[in-house]
């Protein structure tokens, strides 16, 4: 056998044997009293939005494509939500303190305006979580408004 065929027949096993090894993945059946809307409520078309757009990465519970099977691109996967459950959850919006939720809600802002969330990477995939100007306008607004609600708790 040829060194290439070695090679190639070599990165199929690894390739066979990293299927094993899979990332836990982000998923709870379990009630989320700390949730944003359910301690802030938001018009249903933005809670939509920011449901379709941002829980899968920014909540408990992410809803996984059929790629998410696949090593290594379920670590890749992982990573994210990692990253953007530790940056923001959702879920657990109300554990926050006044001071730090509101911050939170002001990079949401500032994300928004920038378009940098939702990630390209995500939304070139996943359709629906492509925002408009006037969703993510919808979505500042309310945030904004979710800032003033909060300032009077900040000490």
């Amino acid at each position: 056998m040829s060194v290439r065929k070695k090679i190639l027949l070599g990165l199929l096993v690894v390739f066979f044997l990293i299927q094993f090894i899979r990332p836990e993945k982000n998923v709870s059946a379990a009630p989320a009293p700390n949730d944003l809307f359910t301690n802030y409520k938001a018009p249903d078309s933005v809670e939509r939005l920011i449901k379709t757009a941002c829980y899968d990465c920014h909540s408990n519970n992410t809803v996984y494509p059929w790629y998410a099977e696949v090593q290594p691109v379920a670590w890749w996967l992982n990573d994210h939500v990692q990253e953007g459950k530790n940056e923001l959850n959702f879920n657990e919006f109300a554990t926050y303190a006044p001071k730090k939720g509101d911050h939170k809600m002001e990079e949401v802002i500032e994300m928004l305006d920038k378009h940098e969330m939702p990630l390209q990477s995500y939304s070139f995939i996943h359709s629906k979580a492509r925002l408009t100007d006037a969703q993510r306008g919808a979505i500042t607004s309310w945030a904004r408004g979710i800032r003033k609600e909060m300032q009077p708790n900040i000490k």
